[in-house]
């Protein structure tokens, strides 16, 4: 259902057209429902109801638009990475580019081949061995770096209730092999400050956060919005590496199916093995999508084809751009 978003400079009213479109992709999308697996490498993760399907558009003036079950709390796992790199990116800069690099893998987002020929340093950030050098950065910024991603993603979301799940974390812990064994190479070469259990402990911790598809719309709409959070109408990250991040969500944030999705989809996203998939319209809107069935990149089936038919039907309805900063726009 159509709701407006309490932020500083809501526009009053909605678009049932809209909300009748939203309501229309989440019906078409669900015909996907059935196909692709849960994750079962995280045994927390196995018990979700492969059935679920959740939708959330959220545009740049507060106008959020929501069907099926965009308010079922999931475990938004790699999604997380988006808001770790952009509290890496506010306190480092571009010095974490010295450590985690910017291209695309190719290969399995928990892969360690690349590691041990490119002495250390990840692909990129959006795969598990960058995500950890990333998480690295803020152990080393932070006493309580996952309470401090719990708190800005509260923040971001509007939504106080946001919690990071004891028990996928206490999961991912029992199950830490392959990324144990990644950050300790990473620590071999040189690329891996902390102490490996520190580190693996704060990434694991948001990883396990869990989010319904209606806060991580409302959340990362900063990157639709020039860097500007809606729920606090100031300046998260700066423009500029807003639209960075959205570069690099664009070639890497669909694990090593990046590629393939950008041709079919063509906007930047994160997906995760929750089975959410945040993609954001930069300068009009963010979306989230959810629902946990996997395909064998460990992308949502049905998730990703909701994301596939909003980009084909954009056309059909043009939200509002990005506010400036002296005064609100309308749709």
């Amino acid at each position: 259902m159509p709701t407006s978003f309490p932020a500083p400079r809501p526009r009053p009213g909605h678009s049932p057209t809209l909300q009748a479109w939203v309501d229309e992709i989440a019906e078409r999308a669900r015909s996907r429902l059935g196909t692709g697996r849960i994750a079962d490498y995280i045994p927390a993760l196995v018990n979700q109801d492969p059935e679920r399907f959740g939708l959330a558009l959220c545009t740049n003036d507060g106008q959020l638009y929501t069907a099926g079950d965009a308010e079922t709390p999931f475990s938004i796992q790699s999604l997380s990475k988006v808001l770790l790199l952009s509290l890496a990116l506010r306190t480092h800069g571009d010095a974490l580019w010295q450590r985690v690099g910017l291209n695309p893998s190719g290969m399995p987002f928990n892969s360690l081949m690349q590691l041990e020929t490119e002495r250390g340093k990840p692909r990129n950030p959006f795969i598990n061995a960058g995500a950890i050098v990333v998480a690295d950065h803020l152990v080393g910024a932070f006493a309580t770096p996952a309470k401090h991603l719990q708190d800005i993603a509260r923040t971001l979301s509007g939504n106080p209730g946001v919690l990071i799940d004891h028990e996928v974390l206490a999961s991912e812990w029992s199950h830490r092999a392959r990324n144990a064994a990644a950050a300790y190479l990473m620590k071999a070469f040189g690329n891996l400050d902390n102490e490996v259990d520190e580190v693996l402990t704060a990434y694991f911790a948001c990883c396990a956060l869990r989010m319904s598809c209606r806060d991580l719309a409302v959340a990362l709409n900063y990157l639709a919005a020039d860097g500007r959070a809606l729920t606090t109408g100031e300046r998260f990250i700066p423009p500029a590496m807003a639209q960075r991040i959205n570069a690099l969500m664009f070639t890497s944030g669909m694990y090593d199916a990046a590629g393939d999705f950008a041709y079919r989809v063509g906007l930047p996203a994160k997906s995760g093995v929750g089975g959410g998939i945040v993609a954001v319209v930069p300068g009009r809107l963010s979306i989230c999508a959810w629902s946990p069935a996997l395909d064998a990149s460990g992308n949502s089936v049905a998730a990703q084809y909701a994301l596939e038919l909003i980009a084909e039907d954009l056309g059909r309805w043009h939200p509002a751009p990005s506010p400036s900063d002296d005064a609100p726009t309308s749709c």
